[in-house]
């Protein structure tokens, strides 16, 4: 028996486990895609104006496109669906129908649940 095959296949097989777990680590990072955000500051604006609503939507969208340009993506189709998808979950959290307005317009199609009026 030589000792240096028997060390030399274990040194192989070693190095397979860790890469292969280094590899799982990173996919299930690149897939978290929630570890990553931004607050989008709107304090300054009335959102129940159209040009309030506009310009928050463009602060919303901005925000979208610097969170998905940290990913991977195999198409400019899937960024640009990572930035409709974020800017879509933000506008249906805040729950304005102006700002609602703004994104229909521009995507032409609704936000993933349609908000509900706040009634005071």
């Amino acid at each position: 028996m030589r000792p240096s095959t028997t060390f030399r296949l274990r040194g192989l097989i070693a190095t397979a486990i860790f890469g292969a777990l280094g590899l799982s680590v990173c996919v299930v990072a690149a897939a978290d895609r929630s570890a990553e955000s931004r607050t989008v500051s709107f304090a300054d604006l009335d959102i129940s104006t159209p040009a309030g609503a506009h310009m928050l939507y463009m602060r919303i969208r901005s925000a979208a496109q610097v969170v998905c340009s940290y990913y991977f993506f195999a198409t400019d189709a899937d960024k640009a669906r990572c930035v409709r998808d974020a800017t879509a979950g933000a506008v249906t959290k805040i729950n304005q129908p102006a700002l609602c307005a703004v994104f229909n317009a521009s995507n032409r199609r609704a936000a993933p649940s349609d908000p509900v009026s706040h009634a005071r």
